[in-house]
């Protein structure tokens, strides 16, 4: 089980950022395998232009937010729980690499990748938020080809030294990046997105280890990772399949029951899916209440996949 650490604000002051450390070590004490948090440097006025989420517990998605929910760096977050925890696996998901450069990003992965002993996996995405993207002064439409040259630039940074790269937006010559991370090919990276698109499957057969969709799984997005990992003489058992929990809560003031959100992890599983997402917020207001919680989840989990 994974537990997501960012958009908890129902539960925790948003300043308080060692509870969330805290919470971290809680969830590692569970059983749990990984804690992750998202992404923003900053948003803009367009950030809840689809209509704020009724229910505040509910996760951030594209166009649903309050312009002013806090977004804590995912690089000195994650850092903090490195140092504080010794065995959960730490994730940068939906990271924004195109918001950054290439080669600053990959010093700080592999340093991060260090400090949490190989622990670290890391989403990259190019996100939804034009906003951020004019402020930081990062072409929108072509986040797309940015993400492309980080991947392939870390690729390499990552494994050799030195490094000489010459594309449509970054350029340099015989450079060193040290020190390398854990592995030469760099920390585990899943990949997703609402849909499985052509530009988001080749990023998966080339870099990723694990498929992280956004929302429900959807058979038919896996049956065009199953064809495409087939005719790379692969299968999903190569990936660690990403899942999560979803809920409908019962008013817009209230949290949503546990039990009817895990009833859906059997059927994900059937799809070929093994870890699961969960957001405690979504579950529980008492942040004194959390370390029950997270034993409860594990304990229900383990009962409901036996």
């Amino acid at each position: 089980m994974v537990s997501v650490l960012t958009e908890n604000w129902t539960m925790v002051d948003p300043r308080n950022i060692r509870d969330l450390v805290r919470m971290a070590q809680e969830a590692e004490d569970a059983g749990f395998d990984m804690v992750m948090v998202s992404d923003h440097v900053l948003l803009g006025p367009s950030a809840g232009s689809g209509g704020r989420m009724a229910n505040p517990r509910d996760y951030a998605m594209p166009g649903n937010q309050d312009p002013a929910t806090a977004w804590p760096s995912s690089m000195v977050l994650l850092s903090a729980i490195a140092a504080a925890t010794s065995r959960i696996r730490i994730g940068a998901i939906a990271l924004i690499a195109p918001l950054r450069h290439p080669l600053a990003l990959a010093k700080d992965l592999a340093t991060l990748d260090l400090l949490s002993e190989g622990r670290l996996v890391i989403q990259p995405t190019v996100s939804w938020h034009a906003d951020e993207y004019a402020a930081l002064g990062v072409p929108f439409d072509r986040r797309g080809s940015i993400l492309d040259e980080h991947l392939e630039i870390w690729r390499r940074v990552w494994r050799d030294s030195p490094v000489s790269f010459s594309g449509g937006f970054f350029s340099f010559e015989d450079i060193y990046v040290e020190p390398k991370p854990s592995r030469p090919e760099g920390p585990r990276m899943w990949f997703g997105g609402e849909r499985l698109h052509p530009r988001l499957l080749q990023r998966l057969l080339d870099y990723g280890s694990g498929f992280h969709p956004l929302g429900r799984p959807r058979p038919e997005d896996v049956q065009v990772l199953q064809e495409g990992l087939a005719a790379r003489g692969r299968s999903l058992r190569d990936l660690e399949m990403v899942g999560g929990t979803r809920v409908e809560f019962p008013d817009d003031h209230s949290c949503a029951p546990l039990q009817p959100a895990l009833a859906g992890i059997p059927e994900q599983q059937a799809l070929g899916f093994t870890t699961f997402c969960i957001k405690p917020s979504i579950f529980i207001d008492d942040r004194a209440e959390h370390a029950a919680f997270c034993r409860q989840v594990i304990n229900q989990v383990e009962a409901l996949t036996a």
